[in-house]
């Protein structure tokens, strides 16, 4: 890779690293070609961008983003050994999900680190936690319920109360005959 590459591939990935809200780094050395090709395809199903960078690109890419969005990203630097693959994604715990399903077949790949909402998780032992984060879909979803059940419980007290009183004067108006 020439400098000029380098250059412009660190200012993709500061630029993809400034605009997104959740990033995992992960590891998946040792899988083989068959089985990362799967990985892809499945990541490309569920929306989440995948790259295989190298620690120095992204640390430095990493160290531009934090310029322009004023994140503090210097947690992630600890994890940035051995292989490392980006997964990009637009819901925070997509990654996280695919990888827990991915791995009921294979043993990787494992979570190095993650960014969702300003926050860093890791290792691979924050798995759990991050697929237990809800989207903002799914929040949304859970305040509806909550706004719908007190109009349903006041619609079918009403809906009962109804048929309780036209019952009563149904029996009034037996007895007055």
């Amino acid at each position: 890779m020439t400098k000029a590459e380098k250059t412009l591939a660190i200012e993709e990935l500061s630029v993809k690293f400034a605009d997104s809200k959740y990033f995992y780094l992960t590891d998946c050395s040792e899988l083989n070609v068959e089985t990362i090709n799967k990985l892809r395809r499945t990541c490309f199903e569920n929306g989440i961008q995948l790259k295989v960078v190298k620690n120095t690109l992204i640390r430095k890419a990493l160290e531009k983003a934090a310029e322009t969005n004023n994140e503090n990203y210097e947690d992630i630097y600890g994890a940035l050994k051995g292989a490392s693959a980006l997964m990009f994604t637009e819901t925070g715990n997509a990654p996280a999900k695919l990888i827990k399903k991915f791995r009921e077949e294979n043993e990787k790949p494992l979570i190095k680190a993650a960014f969702v909402e300003s926050d860093i998780y890791l290792g691979d032992d924050q798995l759990e936690s991050l697929v237990n984060i809800k989207s903002k879909e799914e929040l949304i979803g859970d305040i509806v319920l909550l706004l719908q059940s007190p109009i349903k419980n006041l619609v079918g007290s009403l809906q009962s109360g109804g048929s309780t009183i036209s019952g009563l004067l149904k029996a009034l108006e037996g007895r007055a005959e």
